[in-house]
This record gives structure tokens, C-alpha cells and sequence, in this order.
């Protein structure tokens, strides 16, 4: 595994000085890892410094200010972590030495160095990991829509109208980041009217139909589960709370057994008054209406045969009010009332079922209690049962128990204490992970009974088949490759007219299918690397010179043939890496190593002028022109990482057509990187990294989804779970369910620790 520590919150020490050059340089490929258990500082580490980095880092000389010789034991290096830990991202990176230099450490020697460095800095038990802690965070914008669109089925997107959410080691669901501005919580409260309002229909009255079975009616002997007996003088009745005052419709539908030609009599009554009479004959059944003029409340619909002969009944109906508009209840509005009574019992049934799928847990008696008093305060000051039920469920869904992701702690304050997280948050993360959404019933009934976690493999099965499954490859995936930044990218129009809104969206649709497509055909997260197909629509097709493909639809070819694969020649992710004249190998080269490879760069240091950005040819092609800017030794080391990459994608132009000359120059997509790996090419890039760095991007790809899966950047003591979660990749052949599996069965995604900071011992 390669060193994992340098990749991680670096920031949490202090950054040593922008000059500083350090003397090692090594990618270490995950076959060279060694064990460095039995490994010394002064046995094996020193003698390779003094062989390699001495000449300018000690024996007297200090370049860039900087001295090694002195660090003579592993508590010096222990004393200085930043240093050290940059000396192993530039291990694992290729800076140092320069390549100029004649001696050079071998691969081997770079990987003991490497490892040896993680392990004495980021050492950490994997036979009792720690799980990490995760801040309370909020809904995010993406997070907010999509539960709203769920928990009342209506997609109004109402956070569109919030502010952009800040991101945080390259997604934007971290807790860390996602802070709540007072302009936000006035936002809450529009998007909760608009959604309410939406949703409920509190107008005037509307004529509601309400059927009684026989299970629902009082009297009588039972003589089926279909059908009620009434005898002799009996009666059969039922209690129904009429919302509004006006005219209601009272059915029954009645039969009779053995009574010949004669009949049996019988009465319709409402609050004991007789509304009908009539006579029912032979033994089909016959429906009797009653009609009156009720007010607002509870009142008792009854019927009796007052000859005393047997009626079979088979249900009652009650219609009403039938002066009213008669309209159909939209699918939200009955989402919600779940009961057409209209009482207090049947608020409190109604505002515990919200709030259980709204606050993704069961809610207490007592929060049920307190919900209330705002129903009783609408209902108080006259308002109709559904404005008073609107009125209550607004303030569900500004609760923080809504708008927050917040999970149980036994004990909050001791960062010793380890616990598996409770099943509803268990059914929070998966839902929010795979859907960027709340839990559906489904979930939350397992996680009601406890059984979510032993049907774990099913349910993540279930939900990747899921079409709410597309926001992990517009989240996650648009995140992960920046195909996001599409909405902002402004390529010249004059260099570039063929690029408008249409074409942005075929970039960006394009980019969105592949990764769907290996999620949901359970392809190997290879295929992101050397897919040797696509997905295109005709804009698309017109731009890479793919012909027979015209119109809107995409469709699924063949890139057999062809310069490109994978998501590295996507248009999008060459667009979002281009300038908006010209392509940026600096750019491209950067891209690749942040996304594809997990080694980004570090900053530029300061004072340092930019390429020069004019059209004078006169001054070189780009390439000439890059090459003259690293001259500079600030630029080198990290120039030397990024164009190299960036110029194998030089035949592909700011908009990701292919190309064979830029301007008047012929494209050189030439490049040796510093690893000593040469290519010409694309596909010869691409070939390099499946064949000499596969781990390096599995190992990154895992990383990024598990930091967008638990909401918080990785720390040193989650490299057991990466390399658990890695080795479950390689044993299933890389498929994209077993990392999605890796990571929801890993420790941190499966349980957490209190609150606190936790020093590393050593």
C-alpha cells in the first residue's frame, strides 16, 4: 500500500517554508511495499540520505534552508512532522533528487523510505481501529431537494434558491464546511411554506368519500369479514366527524335473506333522525341514500329494520359536504393524511407518521406532544384541520432534527468511547451515500425492527438498482471528476463556436451515463480508466467524429478505433481542465493527479509569475512556452509532476475535439514522467496508469468515496479500512458493488467514537 498519511488533512501541522527542496522522489507501486517493522532510522534511513540527500541537505550545506544531518533519531523526526511529512510526499511523488542528478535512489530504496516515513509518523492499529467521529452537518443543497421531493413527492426543488454550499476536500456534504447563515434558516422557512402549500389542500371544503366496512361498524352479529347481520330490532351504526358544515350524502348497502316477496323495511337515521325509509327485496343487495344538512363534528349514521325482519349489510358510505367542489386529493395531500379523520387522535397520527420519516427515526411521545400544541393553537383561532396540520408539519421541517444529520451518542464526550452507530443512523448514511436523500419506508421499517444491518448486502443490492441511484453519479461522480464545474466553464467563442448550453449538457450527460452504467451493471471501476465505449447524443457524436449518431437520445458506441477511453478523453473533464482559449497541460497534468492518482501537487509557491498567457507565437508553441516557465527551480519540481501528464492530451483542444496542430505549431503530445515512464499519446498514457499505477488509482478512488460516504475528510487511522476495502476490490475483480460494499461494511461507515481529539501515541 502506498504511503497514505501525506495524503490526508495535512493542514492539521504546520506547513514547513514555501523554499524548501527536498531530496526524495518515488511513486512506490503497491508491490513494492515493504515491512518496515525492523526497519531503523540510523541503520537504514541515514545511510540512504547520506548517500543521496547529504550533498545538498547536510554535511554543511543547506539548500532551500534546509538540513537533514540533524535529525540523527526517530524522536527528532517525531519533534518535526511537517517536515517529514512532506519529505514523504516528495518520496511518493518523483521531486527530488532532480533528475539532472546522476545518482538516483532505486525504486526499492524509495519505497523502504516511503513506508518506513508512514509508519513512524501515522502508525495505527488495525486490530482495534479507530472509527473517526463525524460533525453534525446539515442537509446540503442537492440533500435538501431530493428529501423534500421524498418525504412529501413533489420535486419543487426549493434550496436551488439557496446559497451555494461550501465544499471541503473536494465534496460538498462535509460536515466541517457546511455552515448555517441567518440568510439560510429564512430560506428554510420559504422552502417549508412552498413546499406545505404545495403539497396540502386547504381551500374550501372539499367532498371527501369515506367507506365503512363491516370491521368499522358498531352492532349486529358479524356474519363474515364482508358482510354484518342485523336482526329483529337490532341497529347498525357507525361515528363520523364531519370537517366542514353542509350537505352529506348517507349510503347503505343492504341485503336479505329468506324474506320472500314482502321484503324488510328499513330506516336510515342520522343523529337518530330517519333521513330514508324503503324496502329491501331479494338477496343481490340494494344501496338506500339518506341525505341532511350537518354541522361541523361528530355525528352517528345508523340503520334499523323496524318490522324485525334480518338484513345482511355490507358496508355504509358517507359523502360530503356535497354542496362543495368536488376535486381529487393530489397523491402529496394524501401522502400525508393518512386518516380522513379529523380529530386531535388523528392529528397526532398523522404528525408522528411526518415526522418518523422526516427526522429519519422514531419521533418521542414527548416531541409528538410538543408538535402539537401548534396544532392546537391553529385549531384555536379557527383554522381548518389541514391548515392546522400545515402549521404544525412547518415546523417539522425547520426542526434540527429535519435539517440536520444527527446521531445518537452513549457517550458524547469521551473520544475512547466506540459504538456501533444506532440502525437509523445506520439507514441516514446508506440513504444519503447511495440516493443523496432520507431513508424510504423500506429502510426505516428494518431499521424500526433491527434488522437492517443483518440485511445489509440486499438492501445496498435494492438500492443501486434504484433509480434515486443516479445521485450518486451526479454527486459523487460529478464531484469526484470536477465535471460540476461544466456550469462555469466559458470557452472562447470566437476560437470556439461550436460550444454552447446544449453542447455543455451533452458533455456533461456523457460523463453522468458511464459512470451510471458501471454502477449499475456492476462493472469494474476500471472501466472509468479504459472504457472502450460511451455514451453520446448527436451534438456529441458531431464533436468527437463519431458518425451515424443524430438527435437528442444518447446511445451506447464503440470507442474501438479511436483515440480515446475512459473518462480521461471525456469532453467535460477536458473542458473543465482547459483555459478558456487555449488547453492547460498544466491543468490536465494536475487533474489527473488529484482525481485519478490521489498525489495532488502542493500550492505554488508565492512570487513566482504566471505562464504567460499572450498569443504571440512568436514566444514558442505552449509547450516551448511551459518548458521556459519550469526553468524557474521554484516551478520544477511540481511542473515536472504535472505537464508531462497534461501534454499526452494535447491532440484533444479546450473543448475536447481532436486536433493535430495548435495554431500554427504541430501538437507534440510527447511526455516522460518523472518516474521515467515515456509515452506519445493518450492511450499511451492511459496505458501506464492501468499497467504501472492501477493501485495508486483504485487506492484514490476508494479514498474519495469514502470521504464523500462519511462526510469528513480521511485521517491517518482510516488507511485500514482504505486497505481493507482495497483488498475486497482486487479479491471480486474490481466491481463497483464490492467497493460500494467495502465502504458500507467498513468500520468508520459502520460505527463511530464520542467527540473529542485523540492524540497519536507513539
Amino acid at each position: 500500500m502506498p504511503a497514505f498519511g501525506h495524503l490526508l488533512k495535512r493542514s492539521r501541522f504546520r506547513p514547513p517554508p514555501a523554499s524548501v527542496l527536498l531530496c526524495f522522489l518515488a511513486v512506490s507501486p503497491l508491490e513494492a511495499q515493504q515491512k518496515t517493522s525492523a526497519v531503523s532510522f540510523d541503520k537504514h534511513i541515514i545511510p540512504l540520505m547520506e548517500k543521496y540527500c547529504y550533498d545538498c541537505h547536510g554535511d554543511g550545506v543547506s539548500k532551500g534552508d534546509l538540513t537533514l544531518d540533524t535529525f540523527t533519531t526517530e524522536g527528532e523526526v517525531l519533534k518535526d512532522r511537517a517536515l517529514w511529512d512532506t519529505v514523504m510526499y516528495q518520496v511518493d511523488n518523483f521531486v527530488m533528487p532532480p533528475s539532472k542528478e546522476k545518482t538516483q535512489p532505486t525504486v526499492e530504496e524509495r519505497a523502504l523510505i516511503s513506508h518506513y516515513l508512514d509508519n513512524l509518523l501515522y502508525y495505527t492499529d488495525c486490530s482495534n481501529p479507530d472509527p473517526g467521529r463525524v460533525t453534525i452537518r446539515r442537509l446540503n443543497r442537492s440533500e435538501y431537494n431530493n428529501t423534500i421531493r421524498d418525504l412529501i413527492g413533489l420535486d419543487l426543488r426549493p434550496a436551488d434558491d439557496f446559497p451555494e454550499d461550501d465544499s471541503g476536500y473536494g465534496f460538498d456534504n462535509i460536515g466541517d464546511v457546511l455552515s448555517l447563515p441567518p440568510v439560510l434558516m429564512e430560506r428554510y422557512l420559504i422552502a417549508a411554506d412552498k413546499a406545505l402549500d404545495s403539497a396540502i389542500v386547504t381551500g374550501p371544503p372539499v367532498a371527501v368519500t369515506r367507506k365503512f366496512t363491516p370491521s368499522l361498524l358498531k352492532g349486529g352479529q358479524r356474519k363474515s369479514a364482508k358482510e354484518r347481520l342485523l336482526k329483529g330490532s337490532e341497529e347498525i351504526s357507525i361515528e363520523h366527524k364531519a370537517a366542514f358544515g353542509g350537505g352529506y350524502v348517507f349510503n347503505v348497502h343492504a341485503r336479505t335473506e329468506n324474506a320472500g316477496t314482502r321484503g324488510v323495511p328499513v330506516v336510515l337515521k342520522i343523529d337518530g333522525k330517519a333521513v330514508h325509509s324503503d324496502v329491501v327485496r331479494g338477496g343481490t343487495g340494494s344501496e338506500f341514500a339518506g341525505k341532511a344538512t350537518l354541522e361541523p363534528g361528530k355525528h352517528t349514521f345508523s340503520v334499523t329494520s323496524e318490522a324485525g325482519g334480518e338484513l345482511v349489510i355490507a358496508y355504509f358510505l358517507v359523502k360530503g359536504p356535497y354542496n362543495a367542489e368536488e376535486v381529487e386529493l393530489p397523491p402529496s395531500h394524501k401522502r400525508i393524511f393518512i386518516t380522513d379523520d379529523r380529530d386531535r387522535p388523528a392529528a397526532a397520527r398523522i404528525i408522528r407518521n411526518f415526522a418518523n420519516r422526516a427526522f429519519r427515526r422514531p419521533v418521542q411521545t414527548g416531541e409528538v406532544n410538543r408538535l402539537l400544541q401548534f396544532f392546537d393553537e391553529a385549531m384555536g383561532n379557527k383554522e381548518t384541520f389541514e391548515t392546522a396540520i400545515k402549521v404544525t408539519l412547518k415546523a417539522v421541517m425547520v426542526s434540527p432534527h429535519f435539517l440536520f444529520r444527527m446521531e445518537w451518542q452513549p457517550n458524547p464526550n469521551d473520544p475512547a468511547s466506540i459504538f456501533d452507530v444506532t440502525e437509523y443512523a445506520l439507514a441516514t448514511r446508506l440513504s444519503y451515500f447511495l440516493w443523496s436523500s432520507m431513508p424510504d419506508d423500506e429502510l426505516l421499517s428494518l431499521a424500526f425492527k433491527k434488522q437492517l444491518r443483518s440485511n445489509l448486502t440486499k438492501q445496498v443490492k435494492r438500492m443501486l438498482a434504484d433509480p434515486k441511484a443516479s445521485a450518486l453519479a451526479e454527486n459523487f461522480g460529478g464531484q469526484w471528476l470536477e465535471i460540476r464545474n461544466m456550469r462555469l466553464v466559458m470557452p472562447d467563442k470566437q476560437r470556439f463556436p461550436d460550444f454552447n448550453d446544449a453542447l455543455r449538457a451533452s458533455m456533461l450527460g456523457e460523463t453522468v451515463r458511464l459512470f451510471h452504467h458501471i454502477q449499475t451493471e456492476n462493472k469494474s471501476v476500471l472501466d472509468f480508466l479504459t472504457a472502450d465505449y460511451t455514451f453520446v447524443d448527436g451534438r456529441l457524436a458531431k464533436l468527437y467524429g463519431i458518425p451515424a449518431v443524430t438527435g437528442d437520445a444518447f446511445q451506447k458506441v464503440s470507442l474501438k478505433n479511436t483515440p480515446r477511453r475512459g473518462v480521461l478523453t471525456h469532453a467535460s473533464v477536458l473542458t473543465v481542465s482547459s483555459e478558456p482559449t487555449r488547453t492547460s497541460p498544466v491543468k490536465r497534468g494536475k487533474w489527473v493527479l488529484e482525481n485519478l492518482l490521489g498525489t495532488p501537487p502542493p500550492p505554488p509557491p508565492p512570487n513566482v509569475p504566471p505562464l504567460d498567457e499572450s498569443d504571440d507565437e512568436l514566444k514558442g508553441s505552449l509547450r516551448e512556452r511551459l518548458e521556459q516557465h519550469r526553468e524557474n527551480p521554484a516551478c520544477y519540481s511540481c511542473h515536472n509532476l504535472m505537464d508531462p501528464i497534461g501534454f499526452g492530451l494535447e491532440n484533444f483542444d479546450a473543448i475536447g475535439a481532436w486536433r493535430t496542430r495548435d495554431g500554427s505549431h504541430p501538437v507534440e503530445a510527447l511526455g516522460i514522467l518523472n518516474s521515467g515512464e515515456k509515452f506519445t499519446g493518450s492511450l499511451e498514457l492511459n496505458k501506464i496508469i492501468l499497467d504501472t499505477k492501477k493501485e495508486r488509482f483504485v487506492e484514490c478512488l476508494i479514498r474519495k468515496m469514502l470521504t464523500y460516504a462519511l462526510g469528513r475528510g480521511l485521517e491517518y487511522y482510516d488507511k485500514c479500512a482504505v486497505e481493507d476495502i482495497r483488498k475486497r476490490l482486487e479479491k471480486e475483480n474490481h466491481a463497483f458493488e464490492a467497493l460500494v460494499m467495502g465502504i458500507v461494511e467498513s468500520t468508520p461507515f459502520q460505527k463511530r467514537r464520542g467527540d473529542g481529539f485523540v492524540e497519536k501515541a507513539n
